[in-house]
């Protein structure tokens, strides 16, 4: 983006030091622990039931169970760390298909036409940033990816799909703190390099706002060579399984923009507003 905005790597720090403290609080625990604890503190996402969301228009299944999902797409390292429990009990559940998807750098979905901001490229046959893992005994899945870019009328985000049984129980999609998106689309390559600009932060994405209290914010952490994303699911092994278009939200108040349910979102015009927002900091910065 070439707007300038309001940042500083110190505010930055300060804006998503409360999630890296909790967990790096925690790995002198998790080192004495024995090697079957779970890798996700506790207190880094609070345990309860994860609300069924929009599946979105560009969810396929590849067959991939892999964890590296990258496939060469350039981008800051992301790390993603997923635990899947039972919502009311906390309970971590063994057996659970976890599957992943979100857009690149650019805004773009593997697998579809009309993608970029001018809507014109072709992911046919492309499976980047797709995958899928079992969770073992703690609940667990990892996936190695690159942090998610943004598209017009949606904030940034990654869709996720819990399966038990191979049925679809929970569907629902993981959002990340503006400042250190606002910080990496603006400074970091390939994100800084669209000549469109981002309309659309968490507080005014009308998607995220149809999870009111609960949306799902990752806890991030900043490593050496890229960031570290976790995110605990609370599913309800109880439930009914999804039916098709299940959690779907009504469309968006009046004004708000976005895309209208099961609409492709690249390159939709309209949609709140930009806020100016703090910036973050890049790994390997060191401050």
């Amino acid at each position: 983006m070439t707007e300038k905005t309001n940042i500083s790597r110190r505010s930055a720090l300060a804006g998503i030091a409360g999630s890296a403290a909790v967990l790096a609080g925690e790995r002198k625990a998790a080192a004495a622990s024995p090697a079957t604890a779970p890798a996700i503190p506790a207190a880094a996402n609070v345990c309860r039931m994860t609300p069924r969301m929009v599946e979105g228009p560009f969810y396929f299944d590849p067959a991939l169970l892999r964890a590296e999902i990258t496939e060469g797409r350039p981008g800051v390292p992301l790390k993603l760390v997923l635990q899947v429990v039972e919502g009311a009990t906390c309970q971590p559940i063994s057996g659970a298909r976890v599957d992943v998807w979100h857009c690149d750098a650019t805004g773009q979905y593997s697998g579809y036409p009309g993608q970029g901001d001018g809507q014109n490229i072709s992911t046919k046959g492309e499976k980047f940033l797709r995958g899928t893992q079992m969770t073992g005994a703690t609940g667990e899945v990892t996936f190695a990816s690159i942090y998610p870019g943004w598209y017009r009328g949606r904030t940034t985000h990654i869709h996720f799909k819990v399966l038990l049984d191979e049925k679809a129980m929970l569907t629902g999609q993981m959002y990340f703190p503006d400042a250190l998106s606002e910080y990496i689309f603006a400074n970091v390559p390939p994100y800084n390099a669209r000549a469109a600009k981002r309309d659309t932060l968490n507080s005014t994405d009308w998607i995220a706002g149809a999870d009111g209290d609960h949306i799902s914010f990752v806890s991030v952490r900043e490593e050496a060579d890229g960031y570290v994303a976790t995110l605990i699911i609370g599913v309800n092994p109880a439930a009914e399984p999804e039916k098709a278009g299940f959690g779907r939200p009504p469309g968006p108040p009046p004004g708000a923009g976005g895309p209208p349910p099961g609409g492709p979102p690249p390159g939709m015009e309209g949609g709140p507003t930009r806020q100016r927002g703090k910036g973050s900091i890049v790994p390997g910065s060191g401050t």
